[in-house]
């Protein structure tokens, strides 16, 4: 009597085939991705219990040969370079961590300055860790994507700086953004907007430009004098407004591109009698935790931290089996308060 013929194990590539979508759809619905709608989940899911499939971590882990070490990088960028306490990068890299965990993989952080370009090639080579996270770019483009053109385990929350730019990204559209905090303000009637960032950094470069556009589609000329240049300090936030009114620049409304800045901006001029909203109205951008609390509640941009966490671990598995990630821009979500 012959025996009966052991069935197949399934493999990711079936489960792809029968639910008529790609591997990496399928990868993202069995780790609840919130990049695929509930129906194409609950859809995969199901033939994945009907199929008998299991992706098995420690299985996978064993055939790449990789400890799966996650190693979440920070580059500064000189005097505008974004400080580990600011709350907004404290909030992402909590994201990050609970979506490692739930990997049951291990987390590394690690901070450089602005003046070594050979950090991450140099991170890479001596194997501290399996696959790298950078939270924001810095000044650092052109060395991430040089060492992206051979090593692919790479996922970034920042910008898409150009067509050749060879590593995925996943972060707000700051443009849309910039645009919104901008348009927001205009809406209220402000016709000279202060800039508040510091825009040689891609993204807030990118929120700048938003800035622009909404002046250019409500006919509005823009004032050079209305761009100041700072640091991401509390301080720099505060010194810049102060240095502003010292200067006599006339202005009605201030677009910070961190709520950290806004929050500093708006001491600054409660400090010189100038009251917010009614005198001077302030959007600022991140919506991190504290914005709701202050005092007037901040008018900002919101960053969807939770979702851009997960998808950035998520993106990075997919690179180290082999996948080519995808670039994802959130949608910035204007949230008025009593700033504006």
């Amino acid at each position: 009597m012959s025996k009966p013929t052991k069935k197949p194990t399934p493999q990711m590539s079936d489960i792809a085939r029968l639910a008529g979508v790609s591997k990496s759809t399928v990868s993202r619905a069995l780790a609840n991705s919130p990049l695929v709608n509930q129906e194409t989940k609950d859809l995969v899911q199901k033939i994945a219990r009907e199929q008998n499939y299991r992706l098995n971590t420690v299985a996978r882990n064993f055939r790449l040969k990789e400890s799966l070490t996650i190693a979440v990088l920070i580059p500064s960028a000189g005097n505008a370079g974004w400080r580990l306490s600011d709350p907004f990068f404290l909030e992402l890299l909590g994201s990050i961590a609970e979506a490692v965990d739930r990997h049951d993989h291990q987390l590394l952080l690690s901070r450089t300055s602005a003046q070594d370009s050979d950090w991450i090639e140099d991170f890479v080579n001596k194997r501290r860790a399996d696959g790298i996270i950078l939270i924001g770019q810095g000044s650092q483009h052109e060395a991430i994507n040089k060492l992206a053109a051979t090593f692919k385990a790479i996922s970034v929350w920042g910008a898409k700086i150009d067509e050749h730019q060879h590593y995925p990204v996943v972060g707000s559209d700051n443009v849309l953004g910039g645009h919104r905090a901008t348009a927001h303000l205009i809406e209220r009637g402000r016709k000279r907007i202060l800039f508040l960032g510091y825009n040689t950094l891609p993204e807030v470069s990118q929120r700048y430009r938003g800035y622009c556009d909404a002046h250019a589609s409500a006919n509005l000329a823009i004032d050079p004098k209305l761009q100041v240049a700072t640091g991401s300090d509390e301080s720099d936030g505060y010194l810049a407004v102060i240095n502003a009114i010292e200067s006599n620049i006339d202005f009605d409304g201030v677009f910070a591109v961190s709520d950290v800045l806004a929050m500093s901006a708006i001491r600054a001029l409660q400090e010189r009698k100038i009251s917010v909203p009614k005198d001077v109205s302030v959007v600022g951008y991140d919506d991190i935790a504290l914005a709701s609390y202050y005092n007037p509640p901040i008018t900002t941009i919101h960053q969807n931290r939770s979702a851009g966490g997960k998808i950035l671990v998520d993106n990075l598995l997919e690179a180290i089996e082999g996948h080519k990630p995808e670039m994802i821009s959130l949608n910035p979500e204007l949230i008025i308060r009593g700033s504006s």
